[in-house]
């Protein structure tokens, strides 16, 4: 089992940079891919980043590439989402998965997910 907790939301200006964290319970966390995803309201949820279990290999929604970067530390269970020349478009609920799996993580299907935290990008 694990569990997840994001954090680093707010309420920030188009062109500020914000970066969200999603720390994990238990001990493997080095074993699982990771991903972040976001969703607004009447949305389908949108995929933005997953990185594989070394941090080797990383993947990026559509033209997110750029302005969005995914890290982790498996030493502090955390991975991180930086975000940078936010937009009014990028404001929605972030919400942070894992699965060992990263095919299924990649078509959002995962097996673990946080609550969520809110991104709100002002004009």
């Amino acid at each position: 089992q694990v569990q997840l907790v994001e954090s680093g939301g707010g309420l920030v200006q188009a062109g500020d940079s914000l970066r969200l964290s999603c720390t994990a319970s238990g001990r493997t966390f080095s074993s699982y891919h990771m991903g972040w995803f976001r969703q607004t309201p009447g949305k389908e949820r949108e995929f933005v980043a997953v990185i594989s279990w070394s941090g080797g290999r990383t993947d990026y929604g559509h033209s997110l590439k750029g302005r969005f970067a995914i890290s982790r530390d498996n030493a502090k269970n955390t991975v991180y989402l930086q975000m940078n020349k936010l937009k009014p478009e990028d404001t929605a609920v972030y919400y942070c998965a894992a699965d060992s799996r990263r095919g299924s993580l990649l078509l959002g299907d995962a097996d673990y997910w946080g609550q969520g935290t809110q991104v709100t990008v002002s004009s």
